[in-house]
């Protein structure tokens, strides 16, 4: 503990934690062209990649994320489960993605370990952040920034959040919800670490295109420096 903040080993995590963060949609990503599409983000340059679906049954679900894991490990991307501790531990998953629930990221460390990565949801909520990154989340995620279709009516987030949790945190930061080729500059230049995307990747019929589109932006921005401290 440092300053109130539980210390995890962030060289190891931090560095992966940076880039296009690819979500999976139960309709978007279907079984029989889940892994291709994947692997096509992967190649455009997505850095991680996380395993979201409310629609099929558990031991399906759980098959195409073990599935998941052995391509990303072949890419060598971690793969995030969305929500489910315990798929993500038998899985082979590299982390958990979680929302506001205090206790959860509590189970989900003791379950999965301190090597496991796990994000916490914030929405709009920065002493939300500030509490996970002191129980040891490794990374917060904000939005929804814009519209998003596949969760239009979730809790909207303004750019300038990202400016103020850059002052206040350390860990990487996410933004997420409707972001585009065309509005993923915006936030990288707010200070987000990450963008995560769903439909404008998993949608197209060019996913590795789209990918490209996405993560070349991060080369035209300089690195968030907020949390650099940590693995200096």
């Amino acid at each position: 503990m440092k300053d109130g903040i539980y210390e995890i080993d962030y060289p190891r995590k931090v560095q992966k934690l940076t880039g296009l963060y690819v979500i999976t949609d139960g309709t978007l990503t279907p079984a029989e062209s889940l892994l291709k599409q994947v692997e096509q983000a992967i190649l455009g340059g997505a850095r991680l990649v996380q395993y979201r679906n409310k629609s099929d049954a558990r031991q399906r679900c759980l098959a195409q994320a073990r599935d998941l894991a052995r391509l990303c490990t072949e890419h060598d991307v971690p793969l995030i489960i969305n929500d489910d501790v315990a798929m993500a531990d038998s899985s082979g998953a590299d982390g958990v993605h979680l929302g506001m629930d205090d206790s959860a990221l509590y189970i989900a460390r003791s379950l999965l370990g301190e090597e496991a990565i796990i994000g916490i949801s914030c929405y709009n909520d920065l002493d939300q952040a500030i509490r996970a990154e002191s129980d040891g989340a490794d990374y917060v995620a904000f939005g929804s920034f814009f519209s998003s279709p596949t969760k239009p009516r979730a809790i909207r987030a303004d750019p300038a959040l990202l400016r103020r949790a850059t002052e206040c945190l350390d860990i990487p930061i996410c933004a997420i919800g409707g972001i585009t080729a065309d509005n993923a500059g915006t936030l990288i230049q707010a200070g987000t670490d990450m963008v995560a995307v769903i439909s404008d990747v998993f949608a197209s019929a060019y996913p590795e295109r789209r990918a490209r589109n996405i993560a070349q932006i991060f080369c035209k921005y300089p690195a968030n420096p907020t949390h650099r401290k940590s693995i200096a």
